[in-house]
């Protein structure tokens, strides 16, 4: 389930396999992540919820959240090294 504060992972793009927060739901097809550029490389964009899946971990931080609040959030979750892991596919 997408929701503000989930943590995510991109499934295509340049910055396909990285981890991203979502800091807002613009509309049924579109959510704006960060990584932010700190821990994942991530800038803060639209990304369509069809190149995202969803991971059980989430963030507690408002909507329109900046990335230093985005950061201080997942330090203290103890999250910020689960965001800077890339993923990698087992073929």
């Amino acid at each position: 389930m997408i929701e503000i504060g989930r943590i995510v992972v991109k499934t295509a793009g340049r910055e396909a396999m990285r981890k991203a927060v979502v800091v807002d739901i613009i509309d049924k097809n579109y959510v704006l992540i960060t990584g932010p550029p700190s821990l994942s490389g991530i800038k803060r964009r639209r990304a369509n919820i069809g190149h995202l899946e969803s991971t059980d971990k989430k963030l507690d931080i408002s909507r329109k959240a900046t990335d230093e609040d985005v950061v201080a959030a997942a330090k203290e979750a103890k999250l910020d090294s689960f965001l800077n892991e890339k993923i990698t596919l087992d073929v």
